[in-house]
């Protein structure tokens, strides 16, 4: 038999670009992802935290998006009315910076990166409702985060006081904490930066500390997510105790062992504490306030570091305070350790029960004093001690309390305290109220303006939104760019028609991420953040995604506005999200995280162009279990 050939008909090869393209252009003509707010099905809100426009978007940017899109996906086709929009966190510092960089204004910066990311998230193939897009940089958005601050004005909720912030004296301008390098490096010129006070806006989140901290335990969120929110809010009980300086003023001190007290041989204070300038003896002056000036340049964490090498510094005011229940003159220094922000500001210090107390004491020999000798061991003493005793035992030296069981008895400790009027029993946070002033151009203005004769006045919400003028010069000169434009910060008073001057600031870009998913169930209404029965329906948010740096600081304050939206009447849930979920990061090939900066960052045109969308898709897909995070 003869062999014959047979002709084999040539595989033809997948073209994944023309299908793809084909069959993304028949979704945008069919609008197959156009959400229906009447549509009967069970409602599922999905929602990955809306991005920076940085204009490009790498590997990683996929797999944040795409893998939360496939379970929304999912949702879909198992019978829900699935809600799924896209928006942009428009305002903020990396376009400023880009626009002093490239010498142009940040809005057509972040308009064109928009358009940019629009395109690159159709390619994607996210089932996206584009309808509701939201961008924060519009007045149709922000004219809501200056509603929303009147109405927090208006029941306390939003003040003005003093505080400190990070000042770069290269660039004349304040900075945001994660613009301060280790080191305290500005992440813009790379020279020393430190600190200096300004009169500030805060929004008071301390009102809902007790409600953020109850409410934890039920969320289903990362336990991580969780442990970093009971940190930050940081609850602590003991007493608050008063010791009387000579000067005659009052210090009053905060304590989780005031059982202690017997042992507290001096006292420390934050540098920045305000009772440091009038208990400074005339011959300490000098010396204290060239402490006060090193402490400035340091960061919180540093101030804290308790590193073998990280050396304990101080300096002696020259003032003494009385201690409440021995009736001693102890000597009252200040130290980098004590920050400002946390409790009163000032320690009592008990070197014998603290080890940075107890550091202190051996580096500058102050006395120590043994108040609690724990029970079946040899007697602490102070000649021999190498470190501090801060575990249970019984009170020694401690006049009516000695032989009380701590911590068994300390109750007993602040009844008598109490009854002395000695202190009172108190429970103290970590958290702070939030900061919501920049004294930067690219943000939303504060609908505030200043009168000489009526003093500080809310703009009329019919006058809303107070526009951020789009030809202001942007270029740092120590104080907010907003005061050198003329027509914005010229205006006649609300109230009495006179000359009035606008606040100048802007709103810290948090305040737009607190909320700004609520403005997806109704984007186009014009007559208030958004509609109450859209709202009912869609929120909470029953699956959101986004990265765990967030943990302390947008989901926290998310939490808040929340309730605070709650309170005023807007909806009826005090949870943002149902459901959190950190993806985690994809990391290059050296093991660090994607940064165009590093030169790290994988782009996924050419993997799209070589294997398709789909393909690019179902690898992110298989990487891992995305829902239990990552790196």
């Amino acid at each position: 038999m003869t062999d014959v050939a047979t002709p084999h008909a040539q595989t033809e090869r997948y073209d994944a670009a023309a299908i793809e393209a084909k069959w993304r252009q028949r979704w945008e003509d069919d609008d197959i992802n156009r959400v229906d707010d009447d549509d009967p099905r069970p409602k599922w809100f999905s929602l990955t935290m809306y991005p920076y426009p940085s204009g490009l978007l790498h590997v990683g940017h996929w797999y944040a998006f795409v893998i939360p899109d496939v379970f929304a996906r999912r949702q879909r086709m198992a019978g829900y009315n699935v809600l799924y929009p896209m928006g942009f966190d428009a305002f903020g510092l990396p376009a400023e910076n880009a626009a002093i960089r490239n010498n142009i204004h940040p809005a057509p910066w972040t308009f064109d990166n928009i358009a940019k990311m629009e395109q690159t998230y159709r390619q994607m193939g996210v089932m996206i409702d584009w309808s509701r897009e939201i961008i924060t940089c519009t007045p149709e958005f922000y004219r809501w985060n200056q509603w929303l601050f009147l109405q927090m004005l208006e029941r306390g909720l939003a003040y003005r006081a003093n505080g400190l912030v990070w000042w770069c004296p290269n660039d004349q301008t304040v900075l945001a904490n994660e613009q301060v390098h280790e080191g305290n490096i500005c992440d813009r010129c790379g020279g020393a930066v430190y600190r200096r006070d300004l009169e500030q806006w805060y929004f008071k989140i301390t009102d809902y500390t007790d409600e953020l901290l109850a409410e934890i335990d039920g969320l289903d969120w990362p336990e991580r997510v969780k442990t970093m929110q009971r940190n930050w809010i940081g609850r602590s009980e003991g007493a608050r105790l008063v010791f009387t300086l000579e000067t005659g003023d009052s210090l009053e001190v905060f304590t989780t062992r005031p059982d202690t007290v017997w042992g507290a041989t001096f006292m420390v204070l934050a540098p920045e504490h305000p009772l440091v300038p009038t208990l400074t003896t005339d011959g300490r002056r000098a010396e204290v306030d060239a402490y006060i000036e090193q402490a400035r340049r340091q960061t919180d964490v540093e101030r804290q570091s308790t590193s073998d090498d990280h050396a304990r510094t101080g300096v002696f005011t020259g003032g003494h305070a009385i201690n409440p229940v021995t009736d001693e003159r102890i000597p009252v220094w200040i130290a980098d350790y004590v920050l400002m922000g946390y409790g009163t500001g000032a320690i009592m210090a008990v070197p014998a029960g603290d080890q940075r107390d107890f550091e202190f004491a051996r580096q500058f020999d102050l006395p120590i004093r043994v108040v609690v000798q724990p029970d079946g061991q040899p007697p602490l003493d102070p000649a021999t001690m190498t470190e501090a005793y801060a575990g249970p035992g019984r009170l020694v030296n401690s006049g009516p309390m000695d032989g009380k069981l701590m911590p068994d008895e300390l109750p007993e400790v602040i009844a008598w305290l109490e009854a002395s009027g000695r202190g009172r029993a108190e429970t103290n946070y970590r958290l702070r109220d939030w900061l919501i002033s920049r004294q930067r151009y690219w943000g939303t203005p504060f609908p505030i303006v200043y009168c000489a004769t009526c003093g500080m006045v809310p703009v009329p919400e019919a006058d809303l939104p107070v526009l951020l003028p789009l030809d202001a010069e942007f270029q740092p000169t120590g104080q907010s760019p907003l005061v050198s434009h003329q027509g914005f910060l010229h205006v006649a008073c609300p109230t009495c028609g006179g000359a009035a001057r606008r606040e100048t600031d802007t709103m810290d870009t948090f305040v737009d991420s607190s909320w700004y998913w609520f403005r997806y169930t109704s984007p186009h209404d014009d007559t208030a953040p958004f509609n109450r029965e859209a709202a009912a329906k869609w929120t909470p948010v029953d699956l959101y995604c986004g990265g765990i740096e967030h943990a302390i600081l947008h989901l926290l304050y998310a939490r808040f506005i929340t309730k605070v939206l709650r309170d005023l009447g807007l909806i009826e849930h005090g949870e943002p999200y149902t459901r959190l979920r950190n993806q985690g990061i994809i990391l290059s090939e050296e093991g660090v995280k994607m940064s165009k900066s590093r030169g790290t960052q994988v782009s996924a045109e050419p993997l799209v162009a070589e294997f398709g969308v789909d393909a690019l898709r179902l690898h992110l897909m298989y990487l891992g279990p995305w829902e239990q995070g990552g790196p």
